[in-house]
């Protein structure tokens, strides 16, 4: 990446947006609007849609109509495929300005941002393309005067509601497999981080996508959001997000048609360090990119560190010394490591969950405070928090920040009754030498995913699943095309 390029791309003016409906930009119905700020430095960037109920009743409508229509639904599996391929081809082509979109709009620092967002977003899109024309049924093994046909279809109108962390990525693991099964999406972003979406719909109407095939409505959660949900004529819903939305998802989904709600909710990882780690130093400096990287705004940040007492002490120090170094700053700068906190209201609580901490009992032991606030930019201090014991706030409870909790444990069976002591289920890490110590943490911990000796980094192929209240089903891999396909039989008497 070129400093020059980004620079150049930081400063165009961004024009007002529009929503996208039955393949076409439109304006809210009622013509109103809210401001995108830019937790850069805290200022307007453009303005951007602000739907109502009746548009998303709109757009649901659009999808309805392509579903039915079938230019989307019934094409040839190898011609969907070369339109996700081309949308593939789009994003990389315009990856850099995706990226510093993404970045102006939500704060992510650029060296992330670069292959978390239009990277991964490109990748996910070409993988579910090959999926296209492998996606099979079946011949069940019946009586000889029976033939038994097993059909995958698509289930027609998908509803995603996505978050301001990725928005890029996590909305391409949602809508490249719904569409690469044949069906139509209505999308829902984030009302701090809708630009990179909507520019996405744009390239992939570019690309050949049909009209009403892909559909974006922005505006707030409790209007359009809740149209979504609620929504007679949506088949399945799936959603990344706090687990308080997700609880409001299902309910509106048992009031309406009872459509299945696939949810990737909080998390509270647990990154346990025994004394046997391959590599400390490695393991600690892993550990603080875990929970430090785009200021701990990651669903499966290692939000816990639990550290063996013989080496407790030592981790402290050193994941306090790595806190420090860290820099945090411009996230348009290829020299920031940790950009951002996305928004006002954001910092506030991430604020609010240190004071509380503090009243806990638990020990400041670096950071803390807001930084460089002459910026009117939003940005916090990489926090850690020593002898932080399991029925603490901050071990419980998901601060979506740059604030760690370090916890001490003895033996191993501790290390596992710490990190299963958390209604959250969703990733994990084990830093240990001993190859069945590794094996025994991965089959006792309660988690989808369960790193060893690294954090982070699994992609496309493997699932993201969330245990006990992380939520159900599984975004990437092939799995994932399970959540917008439905199963039919044909008995047939020969």
């Amino acid at each position: 990446m070129d400093q020059s390029a980004i620079d150049a791309l930081r400063n165009q003016p961004i024009a007002p947006q529009d929503m996208w409906i039955a393949g076409k930009p439109v304006q809210a119905r009622d013509g109103a609007t809210f401001d995108a700020i830019s937790p850069i430095d805290g200022r307007p960037i453009t303005r951007v849609p602000s739907g109502s109920a009746a548009d998303m009743q709109a757009a649901v409508a659009s999808a309805r109509t392509a579903f039915e229509g079938g230019a989307w639904s019934n094409m040839a599996p190898a011609a969907r495929k070369r339109i996700l391929h081309r949308i593939a081809d789009l994003i990389e082509q315009h990856a850099l300005e995706l990226a510093v979109l993404g970045v102006r709009d939500n704060g992510t620092e650029i060296g992330m941002a670069i292959k978390a967002e239009p990277g991964s977003a490109a990748a996910t899109f070409r993988f579910y393309a090959e999926c296209v024309d492998k996606i099979m049924g079946d011949v069940a093994p019946t009586d000889a005067s029976v033939l038994a046909l097993i059909h995958r279809e698509a289930v027609g109108v998908v509803g995603a509601i996505v978050p301001w962390n990725f928005p890029l990525m996590i909305a391409a693991w949602k809508i490249a497999p719904a569409l690469a099964v044949g069906n139509s999406v209505v999308l829902k972003p984030a009302e701090v981080a809708s630009l990179s979406l909507l520019r996405l719909v744009a390239l992939c109407h570019e690309a050949g996508l049909p009209d009403g095939v892909l559909n974006v409505v922005t505006g707030p959660g409790s209007v359009v959001g809740a149209a979504l949900a609620e929504s007679m004529e949506v088949d399945v819903l799936t959603f990344t997000g706090s687990g308080a939305t997700g609880r409001r998802l299902l309910q509106a989904s048992a009031a309406s048609n009872l459509k299945p709600c696939y949810l990737e909710l909080g998390g509270k990882s647990p990154n346990i360090l025994f004394d046997d780690a391959p590599n400390l130093d490695q393991a600690i400096a892993v550990s603080a990119a875990a929970i430090f990287r785009n200021s701990g705004q990651v669903c499966v940040a290692g939000s816990r560190v639990l550290v063996q007492a013989s080496i407790y002490d030592e981790v402290v120090e050193k994941l306090c010394q790595q806190a420090a170094a860290m820099r945090v700053g411009d996230p348009l700068d290829l020299a920031t490591q940790a950009g951002a906190v996305s928004s006002e209201v954001q910092l506030s609580q991430n604020l609010a969950h240190v004071e509380a901490a503090l009243a806990g009992g638990a020990r400041l032991a670096s950071g803390g405070a807001r930084i460089l606030e002459e910026t009117g930019g939003y940005y916090m201090q990489p926090t850690v928090f020593a002898d932080v014991t399991g029925d603490m706030k901050l071990a419980q409870e998901e601060v979506f920040g740059p604030v760690l909790g370090v916890m001490r444990f003895e033996d191993e069976a501790e290390a596992v009754a710490l990190a299963n002591q958390s209604i959250y289920g969703l990733a994990a890490g084990v830093w240990t030498g001993n190859l069945g110590r590794a094996h025994r943490m991965v089959k006792a911990i309660k988690a989808g995913v369960v790193h060893v000796n690294t954090y982070g980094g699994p992609d496309i192929t493997v699932p993201l699943s969330g245990h006990k209240q992380s939520g159900n089903g599984s975004d990437k891999s092939i799995y994932a095309l399970d959540k917008f396909s439905k199963l039919k039989t044909a008995w047939i008497q020969l």
